[in-house]
Protein backbone atom coordinates (compact mmCIF):
# COMPACT_ATOMS: atom_id res chain seq x y z
CA UNK A 1 0.00 0.00 0.00
CA UNK A 2 2.86 2.40 0.77
CA UNK A 3 4.49 2.28 -2.70
CA UNK A 4 1.14 3.10 -4.29
CA UNK A 5 0.68 6.15 -2.08
CA UNK A 6 4.22 7.37 -2.82
CA UNK A 7 3.70 6.98 -6.56
CA UNK A 8 0.38 8.83 -6.39
CA UNK A 9 1.98 11.66 -4.40
CA UNK A 10 4.83 12.02 -6.89
CA UNK A 11 2.52 12.12 -9.89
CA UNK A 12 -0.03 14.43 -8.30
CA UNK A 13 2.43 16.97 -6.87
CA UNK A 14 4.59 17.08 -9.99
CA UNK A 15 1.51 17.87 -12.06
CA UNK A 16 0.63 20.58 -9.56
CA UNK A 17 3.99 22.40 -9.74
CA UNK A 18 3.96 22.11 -13.53
CA UNK A 19 0.51 23.69 -13.67
CA UNK A 20 1.49 26.51 -11.31
CA UNK A 21 4.74 27.46 -13.03
CA UNK A 22 3.23 27.16 -16.52
CA UNK A 23 0.16 29.30 -15.61
CA UNK A 24 -2.30 26.67 -16.78
CA UNK A 25 -6.00 27.08 -15.94
CA UNK A 26 -5.21 30.10 -13.72
CA UNK A 27 -4.43 27.67 -10.91
CA UNK A 28 -3.07 30.48 -8.73
CA UNK A 29 -4.22 34.08 -9.33
CA UNK A 30 -1.85 35.40 -6.63
CA UNK A 31 1.46 33.72 -5.87
CA UNK A 32 3.72 34.92 -3.06
CA UNK A 33 7.45 34.23 -3.37
CA UNK A 34 9.52 34.52 -0.20
CA UNK A 35 13.26 34.87 -0.80
CA UNK A 36 16.25 35.91 1.29
CA UNK A 37 19.90 36.88 0.96
CA UNK A 38 20.89 33.21 1.05
CA UNK A 39 18.59 32.37 -1.85
CA UNK A 40 17.33 35.20 -4.11
CA UNK A 41 14.32 34.68 -6.35
CA UNK A 42 16.15 35.39 -9.63
CA UNK A 43 16.31 31.71 -10.79
CA UNK A 44 12.59 31.25 -10.14
CA UNK A 45 11.72 34.53 -11.92
CA UNK A 46 13.63 33.42 -15.01
CA UNK A 47 11.90 30.04 -14.92
CA UNK A 48 8.49 31.75 -14.77
CA UNK A 49 9.40 33.91 -17.76
CA UNK A 50 10.74 30.97 -19.76
CA UNK A 51 7.55 28.97 -19.30
CA UNK A 52 5.39 31.99 -20.01
CA UNK A 53 7.08 32.44 -23.40
CA UNK A 54 6.54 28.75 -24.19
CA UNK A 55 2.81 29.17 -23.47
CA UNK A 56 2.74 32.50 -25.39
CA UNK A 57 1.62 34.53 -22.38
CA UNK A 58 2.25 38.26 -22.07
CA UNK A 59 4.87 39.03 -19.38
CA UNK A 60 4.91 42.34 -17.51
CA UNK A 61 7.69 43.03 -15.01
CA UNK A 62 7.12 45.72 -12.38
CA UNK A 63 10.69 46.53 -11.45
CA UNK A 64 11.59 48.12 -8.15
CA UNK A 65 15.10 46.62 -8.04
CA UNK A 66 15.74 45.30 -11.57
CA UNK A 67 17.62 47.87 -13.64
CA UNK A 68 17.45 46.24 -17.09
CA UNK A 69 14.64 44.23 -18.70
CA UNK A 70 15.12 40.50 -18.43
CA UNK A 71 15.14 38.32 -21.51
CA UNK A 72 11.61 37.34 -22.53
CA UNK A 73 9.82 40.25 -20.80
CA UNK A 74 7.22 41.94 -23.03
CA UNK A 75 6.62 45.04 -20.88
CA UNK A 76 9.13 46.52 -18.45
CA UNK A 77 7.66 49.01 -15.96
CA UNK A 78 10.21 50.93 -13.88
CA UNK A 79 8.36 51.49 -10.60
CA UNK A 80 10.95 53.44 -8.66
CA UNK A 81 9.85 56.94 -7.61
CA UNK A 82 6.30 56.28 -8.80
CA UNK A 83 3.09 56.33 -6.82
CA UNK A 84 0.84 53.24 -6.76
CA UNK A 85 -1.62 55.01 -9.09
CA UNK A 86 1.12 55.74 -11.62
CA UNK A 87 2.22 52.11 -11.50
CA UNK A 88 -1.33 50.91 -12.21
CA UNK A 89 -1.64 53.25 -15.20
CA UNK A 90 1.71 52.12 -16.63
CA UNK A 91 0.83 48.44 -16.27
CA UNK A 92 -2.56 49.00 -17.92
CA UNK A 93 -1.01 50.95 -20.81
CA UNK A 94 1.55 48.19 -21.39
CA UNK A 95 -1.21 45.75 -22.37
CA UNK A 96 -3.26 48.03 -24.61
CA UNK A 97 -1.20 47.33 -27.71
CA UNK A 98 -1.69 43.56 -27.47
CA UNK A 99 -4.11 42.37 -30.18
CA UNK A 100 -7.37 41.00 -28.81
CA UNK A 101 -7.40 38.12 -31.32
CA UNK A 102 -4.03 36.79 -30.22
CA UNK A 103 -3.31 33.10 -29.77
CA UNK A 104 -3.50 33.36 -25.99
CA UNK A 105 -5.29 35.67 -23.56
CA UNK A 106 -3.04 35.03 -20.62
CA UNK A 107 -0.90 37.54 -18.78
CA UNK A 108 1.81 37.21 -16.15
CA UNK A 109 2.50 40.24 -13.95
CA UNK A 110 5.60 39.95 -11.83
CA UNK A 111 6.60 42.33 -9.01
CA UNK A 112 10.30 41.75 -8.42
CA UNK A 113 10.18 43.19 -4.87
CA UNK A 114 7.16 44.55 -3.02
CA UNK A 115 9.19 45.82 -0.03
CA UNK A 116 10.10 49.22 -1.59
CA UNK A 117 6.42 49.85 -2.26
CA UNK A 118 5.61 49.26 1.40
CA UNK A 119 8.35 51.67 2.55
CA UNK A 120 7.63 54.34 -0.06
CA UNK A 121 6.93 57.82 1.28
CA UNK A 122 4.84 58.68 -1.79
CA UNK A 123 2.07 56.30 -0.79
CA UNK A 124 -1.28 57.75 0.10
CA UNK A 125 -2.06 57.57 3.85
CA UNK A 126 -5.07 55.44 2.94
CA UNK A 127 -3.01 53.06 0.77
CA UNK A 128 -4.04 49.41 1.16
CA UNK A 129 -1.88 46.65 -0.23
CA UNK A 130 -4.82 44.31 -0.81
CA UNK A 131 -6.64 46.90 -2.92
CA UNK A 132 -3.52 47.64 -4.94
CA UNK A 133 -2.90 43.97 -5.80
CA UNK A 134 -6.53 43.15 -6.56
CA UNK A 135 -6.60 45.93 -9.16
CA UNK A 136 -4.29 43.88 -11.38
CA UNK A 137 -6.63 40.89 -11.29
CA UNK A 138 -9.92 42.75 -11.87
CA UNK A 139 -10.74 43.89 -15.45
CA UNK A 140 -10.55 47.66 -15.93
CA UNK A 141 -14.02 47.78 -17.54
CA UNK A 142 -16.89 45.33 -18.02
CA UNK A 143 -16.56 45.59 -21.81
CA UNK A 144 -12.88 44.69 -21.79
CA UNK A 145 -11.98 41.26 -23.17
CA UNK A 146 -11.42 38.57 -20.60
CA UNK A 147 -7.77 37.98 -19.76
CA UNK A 148 -6.47 35.30 -17.42
CA UNK A 149 -4.07 37.22 -15.18
CA UNK A 150 -1.59 35.59 -12.81
CA UNK A 151 0.15 37.88 -10.33
CA UNK A 152 3.46 36.84 -8.76
CA UNK A 153 4.75 38.99 -5.89
CA UNK A 154 8.24 38.67 -4.44
CA UNK A 155 8.80 39.56 -0.77
CA UNK A 156 12.23 39.85 0.88
CA UNK A 157 12.18 38.16 4.27
CA UNK A 158 15.35 39.93 5.42
CA UNK A 159 13.90 43.43 5.08
CA UNK A 160 12.20 44.73 8.25
CA UNK A 161 8.51 45.52 8.03
CA UNK A 162 7.47 49.19 7.97
CA UNK A 163 5.86 50.63 11.10
CA UNK A 164 2.19 49.72 11.33
CA UNK A 165 -0.36 52.48 10.88
CA UNK A 166 -2.55 50.91 13.53
CA UNK A 167 -1.75 48.49 16.35
CA UNK A 168 -4.67 46.37 15.17
CA UNK A 169 -3.57 46.22 11.52
CA UNK A 170 -1.82 43.04 10.35
CA UNK A 171 1.72 43.17 9.05
CA UNK A 172 2.28 43.24 5.26
CA UNK A 173 3.66 39.71 5.32
CA UNK A 174 0.62 38.43 7.21
CA UNK A 175 -1.66 40.16 4.72
CA UNK A 176 0.17 38.70 1.72
CA UNK A 177 0.20 35.24 3.26
CA UNK A 178 -3.54 35.46 3.83
CA UNK A 179 -4.36 36.67 0.30
CA UNK A 180 -2.04 34.40 -1.67
CA UNK A 181 -3.36 31.15 -3.10
CA UNK A 182 0.19 29.81 -3.47
CA UNK A 183 3.20 30.51 -1.27
CA UNK A 184 6.69 29.52 -2.46
CA UNK A 185 9.51 29.85 0.03
CA UNK A 186 13.01 29.58 -1.43
CA UNK A 187 15.90 27.78 0.27
CA UNK A 188 19.54 27.23 -0.56
CA UNK A 189 20.15 23.60 -1.45
CA UNK A 190 23.49 23.54 0.38
CA UNK A 191 21.76 24.75 3.56
CA UNK A 192 19.08 22.07 3.24
CA UNK A 193 21.74 19.39 2.88
CA UNK A 194 23.63 20.70 5.92
CA UNK A 195 20.47 20.71 8.04
CA UNK A 196 19.52 17.20 6.94
CA UNK A 197 23.02 15.90 7.72
CA UNK A 198 22.73 17.33 11.24
CA UNK A 199 19.30 15.76 11.79
CA UNK A 200 20.57 12.39 10.60
CA UNK A 201 23.19 12.54 13.36
CA UNK A 202 20.58 13.66 15.93
CA UNK A 203 22.19 17.09 16.17
CA UNK A 204 20.64 20.54 16.20
CA UNK A 205 20.11 21.84 12.66
CA UNK A 206 22.38 24.80 11.84
CA UNK A 207 21.01 28.26 11.03
CA UNK A 208 22.38 30.75 8.53
CA UNK A 209 22.32 34.47 7.85
CA UNK A 210 20.39 36.74 10.16
CA UNK A 211 19.10 33.77 12.14
CA UNK A 212 22.63 33.21 13.44
CA UNK A 213 22.21 36.47 15.44
CA UNK A 214 25.89 37.33 15.16
CA UNK A 215 27.22 40.84 14.71
CA UNK A 216 28.11 41.59 11.11
CA UNK A 217 26.67 38.35 9.67
CA UNK A 218 24.14 39.04 6.91
CA UNK A 219 24.80 36.21 4.47
CA UNK A 220 25.04 32.59 5.52
CA UNK A 221 27.91 30.32 4.54
CA UNK A 222 27.41 28.52 1.22
CA UNK A 223 29.41 25.30 1.24
CA UNK A 224 28.84 23.39 -1.99
CA UNK A 225 30.60 20.10 -2.69
CA UNK A 226 33.40 20.85 -5.11
CA UNK A 227 33.09 19.22 -8.50
CA UNK A 228 29.51 18.06 -7.90
CA UNK A 229 27.14 19.67 -10.39
CA UNK A 230 24.13 17.93 -8.87
CA UNK A 231 24.52 20.14 -5.78
CA UNK A 232 23.56 23.24 -7.80
CA UNK A 233 19.96 24.43 -7.79
CA UNK A 234 17.36 25.82 -5.41
CA UNK A 235 14.73 24.27 -3.15
CA UNK A 236 11.09 25.33 -3.32
CA UNK A 237 8.87 24.93 -0.27
CA UNK A 238 5.37 25.06 -1.76
CA UNK A 239 2.06 25.64 -0.03
CA UNK A 240 -0.94 25.65 -2.37
CA UNK A 241 -4.52 26.30 -1.33
CA UNK A 242 -7.25 24.84 -3.49
CA UNK A 243 -10.70 26.29 -3.95
CA UNK A 244 -12.12 23.52 -1.79
CA UNK A 245 -9.94 24.69 1.10
CA UNK A 246 -7.63 21.68 0.97
CA UNK A 247 -3.96 22.57 1.25
CA UNK A 248 -1.00 20.90 -0.42
CA UNK A 249 2.49 21.06 1.11
CA UNK A 250 5.50 19.81 -0.83
CA UNK A 251 9.24 20.40 -1.28
CA UNK A 252 10.70 20.60 -4.81
CA UNK A 253 14.11 20.93 -6.40
CA UNK A 254 14.66 23.31 -9.34
CA UNK A 255 17.92 22.65 -11.23
CA UNK A 256 19.94 25.55 -12.70
CA UNK A 257 18.98 26.86 -16.12
CA UNK A 258 22.37 25.89 -17.57
CA UNK A 259 21.33 22.22 -17.62
CA UNK A 260 18.60 22.57 -20.25
CA UNK A 261 17.90 24.74 -23.33
CA UNK A 262 15.35 27.60 -23.17
CA UNK A 263 12.88 25.70 -25.40
CA UNK A 264 12.92 22.57 -23.26
CA UNK A 265 9.29 21.50 -22.76
CA UNK A 266 9.63 18.51 -20.43
CA UNK A 267 9.23 18.97 -16.68
CA UNK A 268 12.55 19.72 -14.98
CA UNK A 269 11.31 20.20 -11.39
CA UNK A 270 11.54 17.11 -9.20
CA UNK A 271 10.56 16.28 -5.66
CA UNK A 272 13.24 17.00 -3.11
CA UNK A 273 12.88 13.48 -1.70
CA UNK A 274 13.89 12.07 -5.09
CA UNK A 275 17.18 13.97 -5.30
CA UNK A 276 20.18 11.58 -4.92
CA UNK A 277 22.03 13.92 -2.54
CA UNK A 278 19.02 14.42 -0.27
CA UNK A 279 18.12 10.73 -0.23
CA UNK A 280 21.20 8.64 -1.07
CA UNK A 281 20.49 5.45 -3.03
CA UNK A 282 20.23 2.37 -0.85
CA UNK A 283 22.66 -0.45 -1.46
CA UNK A 284 21.02 -3.72 -2.55
CA UNK A 285 20.83 -6.27 0.24
CA UNK A 286 22.29 -9.69 -0.61
CA UNK A 287 19.77 -11.50 1.59
CA UNK A 288 16.77 -9.43 0.61
CA UNK A 289 15.16 -12.38 -1.18
CA UNK A 290 15.20 -14.63 1.87
CA UNK A 291 12.25 -14.47 4.21
CA UNK A 292 14.19 -14.22 7.44
CA UNK A 293 13.54 -11.92 10.37
CA UNK A 294 15.96 -9.05 10.95
CA UNK A 295 18.18 -9.63 13.96
CA UNK A 296 21.52 -8.59 15.41
CA UNK A 297 22.92 -12.15 15.41
CA UNK A 298 23.39 -14.77 12.72
CA UNK A 299 20.36 -16.97 12.03
CA UNK A 300 21.67 -18.92 9.05
CA UNK A 301 22.50 -22.62 9.57
CA UNK A 302 25.02 -24.77 7.82
CA UNK A 303 23.99 -28.04 6.15
CA UNK A 304 25.42 -30.07 9.03
CA UNK A 305 23.59 -28.00 11.64
CA UNK A 306 20.34 -28.34 9.70
CA UNK A 307 20.71 -32.18 9.55
CA UNK A 308 21.45 -32.35 13.28
CA UNK A 309 18.41 -30.24 14.03
CA UNK A 310 16.14 -32.46 11.97
CA UNK A 311 17.49 -35.54 13.73
CA UNK A 312 16.53 -34.39 17.22
CA UNK A 313 13.59 -36.41 18.66
CA UNK A 314 11.22 -34.18 20.57
CA UNK A 315 9.88 -35.28 24.02
CA UNK A 316 6.87 -37.62 23.89
CA UNK A 317 7.19 -37.83 20.10
CA UNK A 318 6.36 -41.55 20.19
CA UNK A 319 2.94 -40.75 21.70
CA UNK A 320 1.90 -39.10 18.43
CA UNK A 321 2.52 -42.20 16.34
CA UNK A 322 -0.54 -44.26 17.47
CA UNK A 323 -2.24 -46.49 14.89
CA UNK A 324 -5.75 -47.14 16.25
CA UNK A 325 -8.43 -44.90 17.77
CA UNK A 326 -7.44 -43.42 21.08
CA UNK A 327 -3.82 -44.46 20.61
CA UNK A 328 -2.76 -40.96 19.70
CA UNK A 329 -3.39 -39.78 23.27
CA UNK A 330 -1.29 -42.40 25.09
CA UNK A 331 1.35 -41.17 27.47
CA UNK A 332 4.49 -43.25 27.62
CA UNK A 333 6.21 -42.94 30.96
CA UNK A 334 9.12 -44.93 32.37
CA UNK A 335 9.28 -44.97 36.16
CA UNK A 336 12.53 -44.16 37.84
CA UNK A 337 14.01 -45.21 41.14
CA UNK A 338 12.97 -42.00 42.84
CA UNK A 339 9.27 -42.44 41.93
CA UNK A 340 6.94 -43.55 44.78
CA UNK A 341 4.56 -46.30 43.54
CA UNK A 342 1.21 -46.48 45.35
CA UNK A 343 -0.60 -49.78 44.77
CA UNK A 344 -3.97 -48.46 46.03
CA UNK A 345 -4.06 -45.61 43.51
CA UNK A 346 -3.02 -47.99 40.76
CA UNK A 347 -5.97 -50.27 41.51
CA UNK A 348 -8.40 -47.37 41.26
Amino acid sequence: MAPTNISHRQTHNLLLISKLLSLRDTASPLTLVLDSLEQPATPLIKEYIRRAKLSKAHVTLIAFETLKPLEGVDAFVAARRKTPLEILKAVGAAYQNVPSNGPSRRRLIFIDAVNPLLHSKKNDPHFHLSTFLSTFLIPSSPSAPKVDVSLVVNFHQDVPNPPAQSPYAPSPLSMLTYLATTIIKLHSFSHILAQKAARDRSLAAPVFGLEEEQDGVLLGRLDKPSGNESAEGIVLELEHRRKSGRGVLEWYFLPPASRYPPQYVKEIVTLLDDHPLYRPPQEPDAGAGEDEPESTFELRLTDRQRRDREGVVLPYFDAQQGDGPGEGGRILYDMGEEDDFDEEEDEI
